[in-house]
């Protein structure tokens, strides 16, 4: 299963619609088009040494509890996610909504839905990575390298961490999917959409 596929799975679609004001399909389809803009966004930082360290700083912060079990939509705190998208895309943040609402149009997806999106899937995001990398445990393993950032300066952030959430997320730029699956399953071309804006991180 995918990364995005796995978070997917997480939500309660029904709640999530309620809460943005839209039918299921539309919730559904507009979180599998702003998920992968994400987790892209987030490798994308990790790529650059201070992104790096500033993610194994914010990570560790976070505990997969959120998601173990399924989320609980209501537990989602909005503004902490409105802090983590900013941080995610920079000066871009308006740039990538108008991209991936262009993107969804023809499914009923806009910029202002993408923009209420956004933040609720960001601690969710968050916290399925602490899960993923961190486990149980933050002393050992993988927790072990990510707090070995904090203190082992930008060899450690630029090279470990984003090695170990490149070989995590894969090509979830792509939604892990050849092209004609891509075109098959009206996924975006992420890796072109957000290649050009979000470079090698957000320094």
């Amino acid at each position: 299963m995918s990364p995005v596929d796995e978070i997917l799975s997480q939500i309660p679609m029904q709640q999530l619609a309620g809460q943005l004001g839209v039918d299921v399909p539309t919730a559904t389809e507009a979180a599998r088009t702003a998920l992968p803009a994400l987790l892209g966004g987030i490798q994308a930082n990790t790529a650059d040494p201070g992104g790096a360290s500033s993610f194994a700083e914010a990570v560790q912060q976070h505990s997969g509890e959120l998601v173990d079990g399924g989320v609980d939509l209501s537990q989602v705190d909005v503004a902490e996610g409105q802090k983590i998208v900013g941080h995610v895309f920079g000066a871009n943040q308006g740039q990538v909504v108008q991209q991936l609402g262009a993107v969804g149009q023809g499914s009923g997806i806009g910029q202002e839905l993408i923009a209420k999106l956004l933040p609720i899937l960001a601690p969710i995001v968050m916290s399925w990575l602490a899960k993923q990398l961190l486990g149980g445990s933050a002393g050992g393993g993988l927790g072990g390298a990510l707090g070995g950032a904090l203190g082992g300066g930008a060899q450690a952030g630029g090279g470990g961490i984003a090695d170990v959430l490149g070989g995590l997320l894969g090509g979830v730029l792509s939604g892990g999917a050849a092209p004609q699956q891509q075109q098959q399953s009206g996924m975006p071309d992420l890796g072109s959409l957000l290649g050009g804006l979000l470079g090698g991180g957000r320094r």
